[in-house]
């Protein structure tokens, strides 16, 4: 059976968890340091965003060295020492592999230019975070899906997937339980180089989506390519960032074990906080799923705003009790277990993204680094020390979980703010995502309740529970 269909993964951002040096910015050993915490929080592996060389333009997803760590995070021996102890505590340890670009640093971008897309002159592509996805050198324009200084490889040009592929065997050989592949979707462009049609619906904000990027991601032929990766990986654990809609991303989990295990599904972190909304996206999902494809799950990452800032620090409880009781490996967000929220901070990301990236917040005196953290701490009365009830929840989820993990789901009521379903023959969840107290739809007995007490014959404001029926 494999680990990851009953498993918990737990994102792990390097530079905010637990720096070991006193320098400000997390660490390995830092890392290796809290994993007896994460052990008992009951997860199953941790994901590293990367750690490779990096000049940190985009915080390790400009790679200049893809086999070796970033000083700034430790060494070879500490990343060996890492996984080995990992391992002797039964967790899995997950690499973030980034194969659509490298930082303008990296030597191949002096030593083979042909490795990367070139053209005379640049077509109307936009780059993620804004602007022309084309950056003019001399008399000639290379392309970056995303920063200027991430140039894009064409993975067209077989000696750049033999070099990339070569990446995942280093890492396997160091005894890596799997991977997660940045910008999947991103892999191949159209040789032609066609512009991109305008998008009608652009609501006027993000320039990236002014225009339909049919033609410079998600192409049909970008599943030979994660066909290659997979292959190499094996039975490993293969996870794909794929921000698509449903129909879209379900084709990366390709076919006879040719895909991705886990396609990310993300389309919580922007479906609206309702009942109605969300059974219909849980649905959907569902019958969007391939034979035999296992579903995932996501409410928050290192690219979007903390769940406790996005539905309140009251629903966040809520949240945790849906994202770890639907049929499908939930992905954790460091943090979050304890209701960490956003911090309003611009400091470094030149996407904005620093709020929802900075330190673990260990202690009352924050417990991160002897030092000055590299981003403010926020509120260091959430902390894990202190045991918060939401950390509590947390781990009585994940224990809990194990028990229905393979289970059918099944929707029982969506509506007057209520989302109930059945996992199984024998249990059910109802959670009520208002601020009102509300009749329960089901009856049982009270396994759990998001508050942590008390009986199951009506769902208090802000309350979940997980009832055997």
């Amino acid at each position: 059976m494999s680990w990851w269909r009953r498993g918990v993964i737990y994102e792990i951002y390097p530079r905010s968890f637990q720096d070991s040096d006193g320098d400000g910015v997390g660490d390995l050993p830092g890392i290796t340091s809290r994993l007896p915490y994460l052990r008992s929080l009951g997860v199953d592996a941790i994901w590293l965003t990367p750690i490779y060389c990096s000049p940190q333009r985009d915080f390790g997803y400009d790679v200049s060295d893809h086999t070796d760590v970033d000083p700034l995070y430790g060494s070879l021996h500490d990343f060996d020492a890492l996984v080995a102890a990992a391992h002797a505590q039964q967790l899995r340890v997950i690499l973030d592999y980034v194969p659509n670009h490298t930082s303008d640093q990296h030597p191949w971008f002096r030593e083979h230019p042909d490795w990367y897309y070139w053209r005379d002159a640049p077509n109307n592509w936009r780059a993620a975070f804004g602007g022309s996805a084309w950056e003019r050198v001399g008399d000639r324009y290379y392309l970056h899906t995303y920063l200027r200084e991430q140039p894009d490889l064409n993975w067209r040009n077989p000696a750049v997937r033999e070099a990339m592929l070569d990446v995942v065997r280093f890492w396997i050989d160091r005894g890596v339980d799997g991977f997660r592949v940045d910008a999947t979707r991103q892999l191949l462009k159209d040789p032609e180089f066609r512009d991109n049609p305008v998008n009608p619906d652009w609501d006027g904000v993000n320039e990236y989506e002014s225009l339909i990027p049919v033609h410079s991601a998600d192409l049909d032929e970008v599943h030979d390519v994660v066909a290659a990766i997979r292959q190499l990986i094996g039975d490993r654990l293969m996870v794909a960032e794929v921000y698509a809609p449903i129909e879209r991303l379900v084709r990366y989990y390709g076919k006879n074990g040719n895909g991705a295990q886990l396609p990310f599904n993300f389309h919580l972190l922007t479906t609206p906080w309702d009942a109605e909304k969300i059974a219909a996206l849980v649905e959907r999902y569902e019958a969007a799923l391939p034979e035999g494809a296992w579903p995932n799950w996501v409410l928050g990452n290192h690219d979007r705003p903390r769940i406790a800032s996005r539905v309140g620090a009251a629903q966040a409880r809520v949240a945790a009790m849906l994202l770890l009781t639907l049929r499908g490996t939930p992905t954790l967000y460091y943090g979050d277990e304890i209701g960490m929220t956003d911090v309003p901070v611009q400091r470094h990301d030149p996407a904005g993204r620093d709020p929802e990236r900075t330190p673990m917040q260990w202690t009352a005196e924050g417990g991160f680094t002897t030092g000055d953290p590299w981003l403010p701490y926020g509120d260091r009365a959430v902390n894990v020390a202190d045991e918060p009830p939401i950390l509590r929840l947390h781990r009585a989820l994940i224990a809990l979980r194990r028990e229905f993990a393979e289970t059918d789901y099944r929707t029982l009521h969506a509506g007057d703010g209520i989302l109930a379903y059945a996992r199984g023959n024998d249990i059910a969840v109802a959670l009520n995502l208002t601020g009102e107290p509300r009749p329960l739809p089901i009856r049982g007995e009270l396994l759990l309740s998001t508050h942590l007490d008390g009986g199951a014959e009506r769902l208090r404001a802000h309350e979940g529970v997980v009832l055997r029926i």
